[in-house]
């Protein structure tokens, strides 16, 4: 299927990310490597930040397991065709708020895991013409493939920062 992929230019690096069609195949080649990678992770390390400032391990999961559910959201906003506009979120913010030092990593892992799952089921639904759908987000045109892809690029390239910064993998 050919997709409609528009999007913001401040989603390219993590549109680029993902080379596998389709979107399906991506996300799920995604979750199995985003998983094992944190399978890795020792306990020793997801209280370790890589820099002064920087977020911890656990910090860097609670931002993915957020950015999912705002993108999952957008996702369906589009695919059902609600043409309202949707906010940026402000993710330091978000972090501020996310009482993460309390959480169990077994718990975010599983939360992530969870959270895949339910939107693999969503797209897996989609009509061509759903996947294909246009929206407002953040002030800028997206479509709902553009967004799938982004799911799957914005984990990618924070799995990226976690081997090069964090697991020096």
């Amino acid at each position: 299927m050919k997709y409609n992929l528009v999007y913001a230019d401040f989603y390219t690096n993590y549109v680029a990310l993902v080379k596998e069609a389709p979107i399906e195949k991506a996300l799920s080649k995604n979750t199995e490597e985003f998983l094992d990678l944190l399978d890795d992770i020792p306990g020793s390390m997801i209280n370790h930040a890589y820099g002064e400032g920087k977020w911890t391990v656990k910090e860097v999961l609670q931002h993915i397991i957020d950015a999912e559910r705002v993108f999952s959201y957008r996702i369906i906003r589009i695919a059902r065709l609600d043409g309202t506009p949707m906010a940026s979120f402000d993710e330091n913010k978000w972090m501020e708020n996310a009482n993460t030092a309390k959480r169990k990593w077994s718990d975010m892992v599983k939360e992530f895991k969870f959270l895949r799952k339910s939107n693999l089921l969503m797209i897996a639904d989609f009509s061509k013409e759903q996947l294909n759908a246009t929206g407002t987000a953040s002030n800028q045109p997206v479509s709902t493939a553009a967004l799938c892809y982004i799911l799957a690029g914005h984990v990618k390239h924070h799995m990226n920062i976690l081997k090069e910064r964090y697991l020096k993998k």
